[in-house]
């Protein structure tokens, strides 16, 4: 059951990575790989605040946490294109840009998966406010 989670939603986040990167791309002209940054920025807030979610959920199925959080959420953020676009703009000549796209993919995703974390713990707190 897992394997067919992760197939199926996988399909949906490579298309989702697909689309919006080809949606950037036809506005975007730069060297400066912004689409794979907003994508994968967008897959650590993402999967920050599902995986603190998850945990918090005591019936959700295992092939279902494995199936977003691996499946969709694995396959919307890319690491390989990250490393092949940083080494296309070293090859290029561009490194100030290389490095400042490392730097800004490195501190920023940790950022936002932390941020994702603290969203849901915000929620939570919210949500204990409200009912007592």
């Amino acid at each position: 059951m897992n394997a067919a989670a992760v197939g199926f939603f996988g399909a949906i986040g490579a298309l989702l990575r697909y689309g919006i990167g080809r949606y950037v791309g036809g506005w975007w002209m730069s060297s400066f790989p912004l689409g794979t940054l907003g994508i994968n920025f967008a897959g650590c807030l993402a999967l920050g605040w599902f995986s603190s979610w998850a945990a918090a959920q005591k019936r959700l199925p295992a092939w279902l946490r494995t199936g977003i959080g691996t499946g969709l959420i694995g396959a919307f953020t890319t690491f390989s294109t990250f490393s092949v676009e940083t080494v296309g703009l070293v090859r290029d000549g561009l490194w100030g840009m290389a490095a400042l796209y490392m730097m800004l993919s490195v501190i920023g995703g940790f950022a936002l998966a932390w941020a994702g974390y603290e969203l849901y713990q915000a929620q939570v707190r919210q949500r204990e406010r409200r009912a007592s």
